[in-house]
C-alpha cells in the first residue's frame, strides 16, 4: 500500500517476471480494474512486465488482443479485467498480481481468483494499491495470522524518479489533507471524507428487532442492462412505524435478468407481507412494471418519479439517520459499504443505496426544513436559534447548548 508514483507497478512487475522466469512452465495472472488498465499499465507501461522481460531477454511473444504473454521457458502470463469476475472460472494459476485492488468494482473478482490459485506448492499474490477503505482492503490489512505482509510507502519515497515540479504541486495542494494522506502517503482512512453516512452513525441506530410497523415497502432500483458487466438490481425492504421512524428490514439486491429480479422482488413482497412495491419511472420504470406484472398480475406497484438529483434525495435521508429516526434491523454489509463509501460528488450512486433512499423517502415523506437543519445544527432551548454543533453557547442569548439525545431531541 503506497501513494501514487511510489513505485508499486515496477515492484510488482519485477516480482511477477522473476517468479515466472525462475519457475519454467508456470501460469500467472495479472488482474486490474479493467482490461485496458492491465494492458496499458501492467503489461505495456514504462514500468510494466513486458519491458522487464525484454531486459531479461525472456519474452517469447505478446498477444495484445487476447492479453497473453509467453516466456521463452514456457511460462505464461494472462491478463484479466476485474470487471468480469466470471472469466476467472476455470483458469488455474501459480500466482497473480492484483493492481489497484481498492478500485475493483466487484469483490467477487478477488474471490473467483482465489479459487483458481491451486497450482504449485505455494501460490501467492502481490497486491499493489492505494488503500481506499473498501471492505476487502480492510479485511486484508487486519489479518494477523501471518498470511499477509504489508509494505508501505509514499509518493515522496520515489522522489528521485518523479518530476520535481509535479512533487511540489502535489505537496502544495494535498499535504495535510485526507485525500493526500490516502493518495500520497498510502494511509487507510476509515471514514470517507464527504460521505453522508459513517459506520458509527449506522451502528448507533442499529436494532435487533423491529417494532410493530405501520407500512412495509419493497423498493427496486433496476439495472438498465442485462449483461455480465451490468450493475446489480437494488431490492431493499423498508418499513415505518406510527412514530415516524424507519427500519431497514432486508437487502436482496443481486445481478440477474429482469425475470430473475422480478421473481425475487415478488417473493420478498410475500415474505414481508409488504403493502406495495416501489419502482422509479425515470429509468426503465415502464419495463419494470411490465415485468413485475408478468410474474403476478394485480401487484400493488407504486411508480415514483425523481424530480431532484441523487444528492438532494440522499441528504434528507442521511439527516434522519443523524436524528436517530432510521434503524437497521441486523447488519447489511454490502449496502452499508455503499452508504459509507459513496460521496455526493460521484456521478453515479450505487444500486442498493438508491433503492434504500427511495424506500425511506416514500415511507417517511420529504423531510421538512426544520428537521433537515436540525440534523445539522443544535437549536437553543431558550430562543430557538439554530447554532453549529461546535458552539458551546448560543450566540444570541448566551444560553449553554446541549447535544441532542439518541432520538434527535
Amino acid at each position: 500500500m503506497a501513494g501514487r508514483g511510489a513505485g508499486k507497478t515496477r515492484t510488482a512487475a519485477e516480482w511477477l517476471a522473476w517468479e515466472a522466469i525462475q519457475q519454467p512452465g508456470t501460469r500467472w495472472a495479472i488482474v486490474a480494474p479493467t482490461f485496458s488498465d492491465a494492458r496499458d499499465t501492467c503489461a505495456e507501461g514504462e514500468s510494466g512486465v513486458i519491458s522487464i522481460l525484454r531486459r531479461y531477454k525472456m519474452l517469447s511473444s505478446w498477444n495484445r488482443s487476447i492479453g497473453e504473454i509467453l516466456l521463452r521457458n514456457g511460462s505464461r502470463i494472462k491478463l484479466f479485467s476485474a470487471d468480469q469476475p466470471d472469466r476467472f472460472r476455470g483458469p488455474q494459476h501459480h500466482g497473480a498480481w492484483c493492481d489497484e485492488l481498492a478500485a475493483y468494482r466487484y469483490s467477487d473478482a478477488w474471490d473467483q481468483l482465489q479459487f483458481g490459485l491451486r497450482l504449485g506448492d505455494k501460490p501467492r499474490i502481490i497486491v499493489t494499491t492505494t488503500p481506499r477503505p473498501t471492505p476487502l482492503i480492510r479485511a486484508l490489512a487486519n489479518r494477523d495470522d501471518g498470511s499477509v505482509v504489508i509494505t508501505r510507502g509514499s509518493t515522496f519515497d520515489n522522489a528521485a524518479n518523479l518530476a520535481p515540479s509535479a512533487l511540489l504541486e502535489l505537496q502544495a495542494r494535498y499535504n495535510n489533507t485526507r485525500l493526500g494522506r490516502q493518495e500520497l502517503y498510502g494511509e487507510i482512512l476509515e471514514d470517507v471524507e464527504g460521505a453522508l453516512w459513517t459506520k458509527g452513525l449506522i451502528d448507533r441506530n442499529r436494532l435487533n428487532k423491529a417494532p410493530s410497523l405501520a407500512r412495509i415497502v419493497v423498493s427496486i432500483d433496476p439495472a438498465v442492462t442485462n449483461t455480465k458487466d451490468s450493475d446489480e438490481t437494488g431490492i431493499v425492504v423498508c418499513g415505518s412505524d406510527a412514530a415516524g421512524h424507519g427500519y431497514l428490514l432486508g437487502d436482496y439486491s443481486f445481478r440477474g435478468s429482469p425475470l430473475d429480479w422480478a421473481s425475487k422482488a415478488v417473493s420478498v413482497f410475500d415474505e414481508f407481507k409488504a403493502d406495495s412495491i416501489l419502482v422509479e419511472v425515470n429509468q426503465g420504470g415502464d419495463m419494470v412494471t411490465s415485468v413485475l406484472q408478468q410474474i403476478r398480475l394485480g401487484l400493488p406497484i407504486r411508480e415514483v418519479r425523481a424530480h431532484v438529483g441523487k444528492r438532494l434525495r440522499a441528504e434528507p435521508i442521511a439527516a434522519m439517520y443523524e436524528q436517530g429516526r432510521i434503524h437497521h434491523i441486523g447488519e447489511f454489509p454490502q449496502l452499508e459499504d455503499q452508504m459509507t463509501l459513496w460521496t455526493p460528488e460521484e456521478v453515479n450512486s450505487p444500486d442498493r443505496l438508491d433503492a434504500m433512499v427511495q424506500g425511506f423517502a416514500d415511507l417517511l415523506g420529504t423531510i421538512n426544513v426544520a428537521n433537515y437543519f436540525g440534523a445539522l445544527a443544535n437549536f437553543c432551548r431558550k430562543c430557538g436559534l439554530p447554532m453549529p454543533k461546535s458552539m458551546s453557547h448560543c450566540s444570541k442569548c448566551g444560553t449553554a447548548m446541549i447535544a441532542p439525545d439518541s432520538k434527535g431531541v
